[in-house]
């Protein structure tokens, strides 16, 4: 069943200016939030092939998470969308927040790092008492966090003229247009579409509980299900609402409180309902990995190939390790996308 959310979105188009009272909050936030401070982007112009009226069929719809942990990957994440687009201006981005008050500080830096950026935030909490009891425990504390799951509900959250959408990780960072991406067919009566990886083991993204009982291990009976990261995907929306994705989803989680058949977070779900099912994206939109694994977080290398999107999952993040003064090769190219401003700027 399709729900909509009942409480206020925050809505900017530029050139609208703050509401007065947003202004009146901004020493309050600014000094409760130094370390999110951020210098302001440029400004990006569309292309002169690009179409003059921003209507459905020409918006490129992106949706992200957005909180204060990850918030620095996330502006550089943007920026990165915007810089490489040859219709900058035809972005229209879905942040999805912790549930208010978190919403007004993350609203005042989006405004004041990009003034002219189409967006709307979306306070996740609609669905945050049922998330929060269907999380089990995984193998990294950080993908226990309600809002990692928010990509579930999409359909739900973000307004029934969106019909396709992009999601991205916070963690990312584009070389290339997105809307070569958001251009990716649906084959047949896809849901998804993703790069797809068939050479990893797929098996071991289960508990040996799963596959020892029949009625669970059949369910890939018929599918060649490859392992895909949920961290980028583009989503037909409409159809996943008329297929009722999302109970589907929830009903895994609900069986895996109660019998433990995967270690991993909001992945093994998507990978039991979608796996074998997907649209194949190429790999170049999903350079993954480059975060290290879950535990140590060690330093990777790219994948062979050409690049489109870099993607630092694991638990190994680029300004982390750019902090501490102990960075990956690769973190290097995630540096040129930070605008983090540095100590002590405010005064200057």
């Amino acid at each position: 069943m399709l729900h909509q959310p009942t409480t206020t979105m925050i809505h900017h188009r530029p050139p609208l200016l703050l509401p007065i009272l947003l202004l009146l909050l901004i020493p309050t936030i600014t000094s409760t939030t130094t370390h999110h401070q951020f210098k302001e982007a440029p400004k990006f112009y569309n292309s002169p092939h690009c179409p003059t009226t921003n209507t459905t069929d020409t918006t490129v719809h992106v949706a992200m998470t957005l909180d204060t942990t990850y918030l620095r990957g996330s502006i550089a994440a943007i920026l990165s969308i915007l810089q490489h687009s040859s219709c900058p201006q035809n972005i229209f981005f879905h942040f999805i927040t912790s549930p208010i008050p978190t919403a007004t500080p993350l609203h005042t830096t989006l405004t004041t790092t990009f003034p002219y950026l189409n967006y709307q935030l979306y306070p996740f909490h609609y669905h945050y008492s049922t998330v929060s009891r269907l999380i089990s425990t995984s193998i990294r504390s950080a993908l226990d966090c309600p809002l990692n799951y928010a990509r579930t509900y999409l359909p739900d959250i973000l307004p029934l003229h969106v019909t396709k959408v992009v999601y991205l990780d916070s963690d990312i960072i584009l070389v290339d247009d997105i809307t070569k991406l958001a251009n990716t067919p649906f084959l047949n009566d896809a849901v998804l579409a993703a790069p797809e990886y068939c050479n990893a083991n797929f098996t071991s993204y289960f508990t040996p509980t799963f596959w020892s009982n029949p009625s669970l291990s059949l369910t890939f009976v018929d599918r060649k299900p490859c392992y895909f990261n949920t961290g980028v995907m583009v989503i037909d929306l409409k159809r996943w609402r008329f297929g009722e994705f999302t109970t589907k989803i929830e009903e895994w989680m609900e069986l895996q409180k109660r019998m433990r058949i995967y270690e991993l977070g909001s992945l093994p779900p998507f990978l039991l309902v979608f796996g074998g099912k997907i649209s194949p994206v190429d790999h170049r939109w999903n350079q993954h990995g480059l975060g290290g694994d879950n535990f140590r977080g060690l330093c990777r290398d790219l994948h062979p190939g050409p690049v489109s999107l870099l993607h630092w999952s694991g638990k190994g993040k680029p300004w982390v390790r750019l902090d501490a003064g102990k960075p990956c090769p690769l973190d290097a190219l995630w540096a040129p996308y930070d605008l983090l401003k540095p100590p002590f700027s405010s005064f200057e």
